[in-house]
């Protein structure tokens, strides 16, 4: 079958409606998305497992489609979704409603309809002769820190299973992916000394002591756009600094004793985000005895918001060359976006991203994702469960 021209399936755009219009905002539960997933998958009699969160609000599905071959592939989609206050868009975001060839909604592209296929293709993976098994792994709380996935990949090692491979289906186009920057993020609190703006040299100014620790950022940003070497292939070839939120004071004449402000780095493959965020606490550090000569109970505290790792694959994995061969494509791509991919790969297996889309159209008003994509994608999945080897 010529996957360029391969036409996309009415079960397969049914279930992509059907997810999209389950609202699974970071902030709200996933489980009626798993639920569906998890009812689609018995009665096919496959017995998925859940993980859960604390508040048992959100859950992770794994399930494995071929039970008793030796390994599987694993296809990995996250469930959770960016909000869309404030954004202009044309039609209820949870619409689903296809028009001009395109099927809109929040997660079309990112990255509902990659679950959906893999679900519509769920019964080829049961009759599939392929010497190995298809492993379905579908994550909460990506958007917000890949913090679901986690506790899956747990499981998955609690329960014995050791995959050969994963397909992360974010939006790449359906061309292969094999690296991405990481996403680290922090949140950093100043406590000073206030007082009334006359007497400045009795008080520690919190904003004015969070303001040096910015200085700091950018010039480590500064650093890093002059000095790192270079990564060709990412839109920005090196690693960046950025502060994104800064908060203190509550009026101009009381010297402020508060002040907090979040930031992140996105650091190459073969750079040390850790190294990074030691720097920036290094210097913090620093700052602390003049501040606590006046007030003992001043200084700076840090807290991880998120740390999602970088991801470096390779040309000539086996994952790789599976994804060229199933998608039609020759050459491979990097991603500016993060993804689960790097903790997949820092657990062991080797990983690859390919999915429908663009991450051009994620995110933003009027999301959407083309018929020709997904019909590209199912044909992969397709390809995927006639396939004999991994390589």
């Amino acid at each position: 079958m010529d996957i360029t021209t391969a036409a996309l399936s009415p079960r397969a755009l049914s279930l992509a409606q059907a997810l999209v219009r389950i609202n699974t905002v970071s902030a709200n539960s996933n489980l009626e998305l798993i639920h569906l997933a998890r009812d689609e998958l018995s009665r096919l009699g496959v017995v998925s497992r859940l993980t859960y969160n604390a508040e048992k609000t959100k859950a992770n599905l794994f399930a494995t489609l071929g039970e008793g071959k030796p390994a599987g592939v694993i296809l990995s989609g996250h469930t959770d979704t960016v909000p869309w206050d404030g954004q202009d868009w044309s039609d209820d975001p949870l619409s689903g409603s296809v028009r001009d060839g395109r099927l809109y909604a929040r997660g079309s592209a990112d990255m509902k309809s990659f679950i959906a296929i893999a679900l519509a293709h769920a019964g080829d993976f049961l009759a599939s002769k392929a010497p190995f098994a298809i492993h379905l792994a579908f994550s909460y709380d990506e958007e917000i820190g890949c913090f679901g996935v986690k506790e899956l990949i747990a499981d998955m090692r609690d329960a014995g299973v050791a995959p050969l491979a994963c397909i992360v289906g974010e939006p790449t186009s359906m061309v292969p992916a094999i690296a991405h920057k990481g996403v680290y993020r922090y949140k950093c609190c100043v406590r000073g000394k206030e007082a009334h703006s006359s007497l400045t040299p009795r008080s520690v100014n919190a904003i004015e002591m969070a303001a040096r620790v910015v200085g700091k950022l950018r010039d480590m940003a500064e650093t890093f756009e002059r000095e790192e070497p270079r990564y060709p292939g990412f839109d920005v070839p090196f690693s960046t600094a950025s502060v994104g939120q800064f908060h203190g004071g509550i009026a101009d004449n009381v010297v402020p004793r508060d002040a907090e402000f979040r930031y992140e780095f996105r650091d190459l493959p073969t750079a040390d985000a850790g190294r990074m965020q030691q720097e920036v606490i290094a210097h913090a550090r620093s700052l602390e005895p003049a501040m606590k000569a006046v007030a003992p109970e001043a200084g700076f505290s840090f807290e991880t918001i998120c740390e999602i790792p970088s991801f470096l694959g390779s040309a000539g994995d086996a994952v790789t060359r599976l994804a060229q061969r199933l998608s039609g494509e020759r050459g491979t791509t990097l991603v500016a976006f993060g993804t689960e991919a790097g903790i997949f790969k820092n657990s062991g297996i080797p990983t690859v991203v390919c999915g429908p889309g663009s991450i051009n159209q994620a995110h933003q008003p009027d999301e959407y994702v083309s018929l020709e994509q997904l019909a590209r994608c199912e044909a992969f999945m397709r390809g995927l469960a006639a396939a004999r080897e991994i390589g």
